[in-house]
């Protein structure tokens, strides 16, 4: 077996390492901690989300940085304020006994003249985004000049977040010998990209294989209608009463939305996005990990690094905008050799896209039904029964208070004691699940020639010459109030015009929405078209309550069931289902 011990790292960090139950590395760690000690080539290593790549590359890196020395040394860029800050406390934790090594981690929403103050009193290491670093670097408090190593964790994300200026800035003021080491869940193109622009014949390392999902995570999906994917949660949720994990969503405003009506609904939720601020974000995640908050409803951007390793399920309200984000998601869950369940909501035309994910992540993804209000019922039941009979009566305080009312019960006989007790606790559970409608849905045949019977192609006066893109096409649609719910075909892309195909019943919304509209200083001008659909990849159908998708396209869900104009279906009636508050 091979030890921390047997890879060179000095006694300091054994002992921290050994005050945090750390023995044996993990595969990442086993193959790049000698690497990066022995070699200053360049490195790229990838590997799956909760593997350990901070101490992958942060143990090396801390073996050799000069004790009691003031210069900077390594600065490791990341894509979140969230990761920054978990990176740092990583940190700070495996110099427990280097007492003389300094971290600062600097990013946005937060003042700057603290971090400002906290540079110039010396540090060894600065972990932060790429905005606040750069910004740190045109105010000319922060100086790389000095620095040996150049971590990039993340990468992707940090281009994919629009920080390619910010790291082509940040990259011009490091030393050419430095040693750069990007870390990476997955290999994709811009990652492939980043090694060619930044980085000098690297070494390549890889723990598994490339963009497979962790071993322990099962997948499962279910197919509703658009208009029913609240609902779908629900059930979903109500059918899952252990479920402790993360929800995503695509944009910050569905997130806050979907968990603004499950609150309401009595479930213990929290929502993760861009506008929490930092304050907040660190009470949400405290509640989170003392289990005080049973669901996380984040986007892809504010989960990231989250640290927890018990987490149950993953659910993917809306399917990601990019596939290999999908593999981000999962591996949160199944962590610490524990298993985990990722569940995705997909409306019937976002069916064929759970094959791109099977090949991504090298697993069947299992289709499942949704369970029916009798079988959430019993689940509840047996669920309850179980608690019940897992409990030591030996441990139950104020015994002799609960037994004074136990003896007015005496002379009910045991059997209707039961029923009376089930009836009371479950009646409105079973009332409001008893005529609960069938919310699964069957796959639709997409006609890949024509983008769909009862699809439509439109004509757009915006092409590749005037900037436009997928990414574009989906930001106008969801800009709209009125196109809530649109559900996109196949989009092709011309210099001049782009062709895009809706559903025929939404065509005419579209075509009145958008006529006449200024994008990028011009009127919009669109028509029915009778041409042609040339292919483009990856351009699917679901988003905007469950119906349409794209590149960093979506927006809130509004498909779901509302009484009037009213609050979500409450179903259970306000009492305890699944993780719900208790209101007892």
């Amino acid at each position: 077996m091979t030890t921390f011990k047997k890879l060179g790292l000095n006694s300091e960090i054994m002992k921290g390492l050994l005050d945090l139950g750390f023995v044996e590395p993990t595969l990442i760690q086993e193959k790049v901690i000698p690497f990066i000690l022995k070699s200053k080539k360049d490195l790229t290593a990838l590997a799956q989300t909760g593997t350990g790549k901070t101490a992958a590359f942060s143990l090396p890196i801390l073996n050799q940085i000069k004790a009691n020395g003031n210069d900077l040394e390594a600065i490791i860029l990341c894509p979140t304020r969230e990761l920054c800050l978990q990176i740092s406390e990583d940190i700070k934790k495996f110099t427990k006994y280097s007492k003389e090594i300094r971290t600062t981690a600097v990013y946005g929403g937060e003042r700057i003249d603290i971090q400002i103050k906290a540079l110039k009193r010396g540090t060894n290491i600065v972990v932060g985004t790429p905005g606040r670093v750069h910004d740190l670097i045109r105010r000319k408090v922060l100086h790389l000049q000095s620095i040996k190593w150049l971590v990039l964790d993340e990468a992707d994300e940090m281009l994919d977040m629009g920080f390619k200026d910010d790291l082509d800035t940040i990259l011009e003021e490091t030393p050419k010998e430095r040693q750069t080491l990007l870390f990476s869940a997955t290999m994709s193109r811009s990652v492939g990209s980043i090694a060619k622009r930044y980085m000098t014949d690297a070494h390549e390392i890889s723990a598994g294989e490339k963009n497979i999902g962790a071993e322990r995570v099962t997948h499962e999906y279910y197919v509703v209608g658009a208009r029913d994917r609240f609902d779908a949660l629900k059930r979903i949720l109500d059918y899952l009463p252990g479920v402790y994990g993360i929800l995503f969503c695509r944009t910050r405003r569905e997130t806050q939305e979907i968990a603004d009506k499950l609150k309401q609904a009595d479930y213990d939720t929290e929502a993760l996005h861009g506008d929490i601020s930092q304050n907040m974000r660190t009470k949400i995640m405290k509640r989170f990990k003392d289990k005080q908050v049973r669901l996380l409803v984040a986007t892809d951007v504010a989960a990231r690094g989250i640290d927890v390793s018990d987490l149950t399920h993953i659910i993917n309200y809306n399917l990601p905008d990019q596939n290999e984000c999908y593999t981000h998601r999962s591996g949160r869950t199944g962590r610490a050799q524990k298993s985990g369940v990722s569940i995705s909501i997909v409306t019937p035309r976002e069916v064929r896209v759970i094959k791109q994910l099977e090949d991504i992540v090298g697993k069947k993804i299992e289709f499942k039904k949704l369970p029916n209000g009798e079988e959430v019922c019993r689940k509840q039941i047996d669920n309850f029964l179980k608690e019940i009979e897992n409990t030591d009566i030996k441990k139950i305080s104020n015994e002799k208070y609960l037994l004074e009312f136990a003896e007015r019960l005496n002379k009910i006989n045991k059997e209707d004691l039961i029923k009376l007790f089930l009836n009371h606790k479950f009646n409105q559970l079973i009332s409001a699940q008893k005529n609960a409608r069938d919310l699964n849905t069957e796959a639709k045949v997409f006609n890949e020639r024509r983008g769909g019977e009862d699809n439509v192609n439109l004509k757009i006066n915006f092409g590749k010459k005037h900037g436009f893109d997928v990414k574009g096409l989906f930001a106008l649609i969801n800009s709209n109030r009125n196109l809530k719910g649109v559900e996109i075909g196949k989009i092709s892309l011309m210099p001049e015009f782009s062709i895009f195909s809706v559903e025929k019943r939404r065509a005419d919304d579209v075509l009145k929405y958008l006529k006449g509209v200024n994008l990028k200083g011009r009127k919009i001008e669109i028509s029915k078209s009778g041409g042609n659909m040339i292919s483009y990849p990856r351009s699917r159908g679901g988003g905007q309550g469950g119906g349409f998708r794209g590149k960093r396209g979506g927006g809130p869900n509004r498909g779901f069931k509302r009484t009037n104009r009213g609050g979500p279906d409450r179903g259970g009636g306000g009492k305890k289902r699944g993780f719900r508050k208790s209101r007892y």
